[in-house]
């Protein structure tokens, strides 16, 4: 199935990008600088004085527009998520060594790069459009990721997101030709911090269909529950906790999406059933702990990472 589409209207002429590409390349090697002039944005934008340097913004698109393998510029999918990559440097780098930048939503950042970057110019006009497809084609995406267990089979672990108030497991996009399992180690290690590699089995997944995005993830067993845990991004989990399975039953047969304790579980709840079922075939490898708290722990809380 192909997954990358181009925006309807709005194609690229991939021999005119290149030619721009190093005509670029050309004027920033030479220290030669671009106009200050730029197209306001729809609907309020950052005013002159919240830009950030042009300088700053002429390093971003040359990290990570301009010198990136020729296939990467195919699309404008392919483009926007190297401009999201952006998006997440000026954020968790920029931003954090210099307070005084202003900080900024990916679409906002976005009409900054294609304005201010000479190879995204001729497509700024039509950003809405751009932007607007590629948020839709995000959600068909497939992910993976990991179910894990501890010794018992009694918890499972679960992430929160950085602004976000509901749970999940631990999972993340695939990357262009990137295989499901690769996936789910990448994705895990970095909200994590934990190598599932030697636990995955490619066989042992359950998976569910959200919307038109397929989401798998695999059964990692036997995770000890004093292991460390802590994300190796920047700004993407706030808490990574323990959480008994028993606790995660819906609240009601009408709200499936909150568990008993009133943690919110809509991308935990599809996968519970056939997760149990997993559990009924294969026998935990230390028994049960009677005297265990209850409550699940929380080995990562929020401390502004």
């Amino acid at each position: 199935m192909k997954l990358f589409r181009l925006v309807d209207c709005f194609r690229f002429s991939i021999s005119l990008l290149l030619d721009l590409i190093e005509e670029t390349k050309g004027r920033l090697m030479s220290g030669l600088h671009r106009s200050s002039s730029t197209t306001p944005l729809k609907n309020g934008g950052p005013s002159p004085q919240e830009l950030p340097p042009k300088e700053l913004l002429d390093d971003l698109c040359s990290r990570f527009v301009l010198n990136v393998p020729k296939e990467d510029l195919q699309s404008f999918e392919r483009i926007l998520f190297l401009v999201e990559y952006a998006h997440w440097f000026y954020e968790d780098n920029s931003v954090e060594k210099n307070p005084s930048l202003k900080s900024f939503n990916l679409k906002e950042f976005t009409w900054l790069l294609f304005n201010n970057c000479d190879v995204l110019k001729p497509y700024a006009a039509h950003i809405d459009d751009i932007f607007k497809d590629f948020t839709s084609y995000k959600v068909r995406v497939p992910v993976t990721g990991a179910i894990i267990l501890d010794q018992t089979y009694e918890r499972c672990l679960l992430v929160k997101g950085w602004k976000g108030t509901s749970w999940s497991f631990p999972r993340g996009k695939k990357n262009k030709d990137e295989e499901d399992h690769a996936c789910a180690i990448r994705e895990v290690l970095e909200e994590t911090g934990f190598d599932v590699s030697e636990f995955l089995k490619k066989d042992q997944y359950s998976e569910a269909i959200f919307g038109q995005q397929r989401v798998r993830l695999y059964v990692i067993a036997g995770v000890k529950d004093d292991t460390a845990f802590a994300p190796q991004t920047k700004k993407e989990i706030s808490e990574i906790a323990w959480q008994r399975l028993d606790e995660l039953l819906p609240a009601s047969d009408d709200v499936i999406s909150r568990g008993i304790t009133g943690l919110k579980l809509y991308m935990v709840a599809p996968f519970l059933a056939s997760l149990r079922s997993w559990i009924a075939a294969h026998p935990p490898p230390v028994p049960p702990n009677l005297d265990r708290p209850l409550k699940g722990f929380l080995p990562f809380p929020s401390f502004g990472f």
